[in-house]
């Protein structure tokens, strides 16, 4: 039994950060356990460009991404182990004064085997919805997929999915896949979203669908897929306001191939499994400002905590997840809270992260609205008292908010909460 100060489970983007986070602030014994045979998680099948505009002020392909932060991991001798898979994380003995964890793995080369470990990070990323989660009805004839398993096999396996296409959901992955279908020499026939408006960022509707002329079909779902031994075609249909079928929009399209993008779910097995509490909307854990779950020297971070649209903020999250396990691991305290505040939301504003606040300073929240919103006041309450009353011309689901919390709003709070919500009246303030 090998013993580490910091384990981080995932090295992809949130677990290669968060690696090389705690190693500059001071960690030496750090080990990356990723399932996978090769660092960098799903960037690697992202050939696109469009990441690292924020944390490396240049656009580059996925891969690309990755490699930068490979390179940093290799560059500090980080430790790390690959096609190994961790089964389980519990809180184990006292070793000094700090409960160590637990980390049962996997592995071809070592069997069944167990690390202790000081602190953990949970990077473990996210996965995608699949059809049976929209239970389409229909036959179940191949040619059916995710868009990222069908972005692997162009991407990575050099396979072609189809000829001719129709995409449920307009998430980004899924209009990624529009234009690399379209690319491919693939024809898209249509996207469509069973929502009023698209899940994916504003750029990539236009530079995935309009710059190709791929119909958007808002308020439209798949009511059944057609075929035997292959997709030989879909009906499709508009929905109402409540999402269900309007008879007499009923339309059959011709196609040899079905892409879901139909969401993303974070992959908390580990984290259930461990007893940490999940938020229900985000279906992560429950964190500080520092993202430590409610289990002691437990870090979540990235897409296994909630969905990002951007890698960069994800890299970010990870960087402060990396902090405070250093944080954790020094028995370093700013400014401890008396008691802790609780993060809440309502009003459209769907979540928070994070929950709850610890400590006394400036703190970053980020969040996701519920609808599109224009001219909207972004407001936070302490109780009754106002504040923040921030217009924002333009609000999206699809888009993460971010908001900075001032350390003498959370320094002076007396309700123990502070509230995030919308309207669309009042003078904007500070």
């Amino acid at each position: 039994m090998k013993n580490y100060d910091l384990v981080i489970v995932g090295g992809g983007p949130a677990g290669l950060a968060a690696a090389v986070s705690a190693r500059d602030h001071g960690i030496e014994s750090i080990l990356i356990i990723e399932r996978d045979k090769e660092l960098g998680g799903i960037l690697n099948q992202c050939i696109h460009n469009g990441f690292g505009l924020h944390t490396f002020k240049e656009e580059l392909t996925g891969p690309e991404y990755a490699s930068r932060f490979i390179e940093q991991v290799a560059e500090r001798g980080i430790e790390y182990k690959l096609n190994t898979m961790v089964m389980d994380i519990a809180a184990d003995a006292p070793s000094g004064n700090v409960i160590t964890k637990k980390v049962t793995a996997m592995n071809r080369e070592d069997g069944m085997f167990e690390i202790h470990a000081k602190a953990v990070i949970l990077a473990m990323g996210c996965r995608e919805r699949s059809r049976g989660a929209v239970n389409t009805a229909g036959t179940r004839p191949a040619g059916v997929y995710s868009a990222g398993t069908a972005q692997k096999y162009v991407n990575i396996d050099g396979f072609m999915p189809g000829k001719t296409v129709v995409i449920l959901g307009s998430g980004d992955i899924g209009l990624i896949m529009a234009r690399r279908m379209t690319l491919e020499g693939a024809k898209v026939k249509a996207v469509c979203e069973i929502l009023p408006y698209s899940g994916g960022l504003s750029r990539n509707i236009v530079q995935c669908l309009n710059d190709f002329d791929i119909p958007l079909k808002l308020s439209h779902t798949i009511l059944k897929i057609h075929g035997e031994k292959r997709v030989t075609g879909v009906t499709i249909a508009k929905v109402d306001e409540k999402r269900n079928p309007i008879p007499g929009t009923e339309e059959y399209i011709e196609c040899d191939t079905v892409l879901y993008s139909v969401g993303l779910i974070p992959e908390n097995e580990l984290t259930r499994g461990a007893g940490i509490a999940l938020d229900r909307v985000t279906s992560g854990a429950k964190v500080d400002e520092f993202r430590e779950t409610e289990m002691p020297g437990v870090f979540s971070c990235g897409n296994v905590l909630h969905v990002h649209d951007l890698v960069d903020y994800v890299s970010e999250e990870a960087e402060i997840a990396g902090k405070g396990a250093v944080h954790f691991l020094r028995g370093e305290t700013d400014e401890k809270l008396a008691k802790p505040i609780a993060l809440s939301a309502s009003d459209g504003v769907r979540y928070t992260v994070p929950q709850r606040i610890t400590e006394s300073g400036n703190v970053s929240v980020f969040f996701r609205v519920a609808d599109v919103y224009k001219n909207a006041y972004i407001t936070v309450k302490d109780g009754d008292t106002v504040l923040l009353h921030r217009k924002k011309t333009r609000l999206a689901p699809g888009e993460m908010e971010r908001l900075e919390l001032k350390k003498e709003w959370i320094d002076g709070n007396t309700s123990g909460n502070l509230h995030f919500s919308l309207d669309f009246d009042g003078k904007e303030g500070v």
